[in-house]
């Protein structure tokens, strides 16, 4: 199902030149990246992924900052691991997504945050975008846990 936008807030424009291989920049100038595989050790440059995962974990943090304010918590200062991976599929395309999301929260248990994050889940428009279309793993960490750690309040 597709959801349309009943008014638009913001339009970001980026424009890429020589695909995985090239560069990216926004129209404002505000970023400019050399692109390279992940596979290439480049390491002046980024890849596709990573700037998936850095809006993806960007966005959701602010969801989740807006779901906990609207039950009178503060999840501002939340700490959101994005991890993409690519891969290949069995599908015709022969390429995919996975992603995991690992959140904490300095003063928050794992078991309390874990229903936030379905929440910020069901509200982040980059978790609406994937929707049933890439797996996405939410695991809520205890608020002193590395970000790569797993947790028992891992949900699939």
């Amino acid at each position: 199902m597709v959801v349309e936008l009943t008014r638009s807030l913001y339009t970001a424009t980026a424009e890429a030149v020589g695909g995985r291989s090239g560069t990216v920049a926004t129209d404002d100038g505000r970023l400019t990246a050399l692109l390279a595989p992940p596979r290439k050790k480049a390491p002046e440059a980024t890849n596709p992924e990573q700037l998936f995962a850095a809006g993806f974990a960007a966005c959701f943090g602010s969801a989740l900052a807006e779901v906990a304010g609207d039950s009178g918590l503060d999840a501002t200062t939340a700490r959101v691991t994005c991890q993409v991976e690519l891969g290949t599929t069995a599908t015709p395309a022969g390429y995919g997504l996975a992603v995991k999301l690992a959140v904490a929260v300095p003063g928050w248990k794992a078991a309390d945050l874990l229903p936030f994050l379905h929440k910020a889940d069901a509200t982040c428009p980059y978790s609406q975008a994937v929707r049933g279309n890439i797996p996405v793993v939410l695991v809520a960490l205890e608020a002193d846990a590395s970000p790569g750690a797993e947790a028992p309040d891992e949900d699939r």
